[in-house]
């Protein structure tokens, strides 16, 4: 896809890999609609697109209100006279150990992670089909490939988030419409941060928002259904596949539990808590 006059809607647009995603598509000449619950941080991140493209757009909007998740499509439909373009990347993380983990709690989790970019999608579906192009873009995580330490809730919704666009690029082969999945890996966001979530056991080195969001605009312009970033993460993820036993015994022992069993790969101690 051609950056360069396309138009774009990103969710998860306040701040970390979302904002960095807008503003990187404002700079390649992209008209960018910005979706986040912050309306200061969203105003902000709308100013540095309008730098470039001054027709770029801003809805507040809580994507766990899947209604309106939906009627953003049409909303910036309107607004843009057409989309080319939805990056799904919104996500909130629930670190709390599996056992004191509510059923409340997990549908919140899942309603922003996976269910608002599904109805998004499905909104706008028709009209790419229809008109023969189209790309969609998932931002999941390496806790959609890996499972972490308490994510229970946030892996579910991350690795359902890759099983479902794993499917609809088959289903949507040959039809104009792409599909790209992102799994991004430790990078310094918000969702750190967020309250009423127990602290990371993941103390490892962060990376820039911006080398994500180069990531992303390299899978909208490039062929590959999947990009790793840092990509060397793949290598893991294949580790993890291959010898999953080796993987849970060498991510526990690496928190202070029992042995890992033998032959543990380097990559399958290293408990990767990595919300997109």
């Amino acid at each position: 896809m051609r950056l360069e006059g396309a138009r774009a809607l990103v969710t998860g647009a306040s701040s970390g890999i979302g904002a960095a995603t807008a503003v990187a598509l404002a700079e390649h000449g992209a008209t960018v609609g910005l979706v986040g619950r912050r309306r200061d941080k969203l105003e902000d991140v709308l100013a540095q697109c309008r730098v470039h493209t001054p027709d770029s757009h801003a809805w507040v909007a809580d994507l766990g209100d899947l209604s309106r998740a939906e009627t953003l499509i049409h909303d910036a439909w309107a607004e843009f006279g057409a989309l080319d373009l939805l990056v799904n990347n919104a996500a909130v993380p629930k670190r709390r150990h599996v056992s004191d983990l509510t059923p409340a709690e997990i549908e919140d989790v899942m309603r922003v992670n996976f269910l608002s970019p599904v109805r998004m999608s499905l909104a706008v579906l028709p009209r790419f089909l229809e008109r023969g192009s189209g790309m969609i873009v998932n931002v999941s995580s390496t806790g959609g490939r890996l499972g972490i330490l308490h994510e229970a809730a946030y892996c579910a919704s991350k690795f359902a988030l890759c099983g479902w666009s794993e499917s609809m690029a088959l289903d949507l082969w040959g039809t104009g419409v792409e599909i790209r999945l992102v799994i991004p890996g430790a990078f310094a966001t918000d969702i750190w941060n967020r309250p009423d979530n127990e602290p990371s056991p993941y103390d490892g080195p962060l990376e820039d928002p911006v080398v994500a969001a180069a990531a992303i605009l390299g899978a909208i312009e490039g062929t590959a259904f999947e990009t790793y970033v840092p990509a060397e993460m793949k290598s893991v993820a294949e580790f993890k596949t291959a010898a999953i036993d080796a993987f849970l015994a060498g991510t526990i022992a690496a928190m202070g539990g029992s042995p890992p069993t033998e032959n543990v790969h380097p990559g399958g101690v290293e408990p990767d808590a990595t919300p997109a």
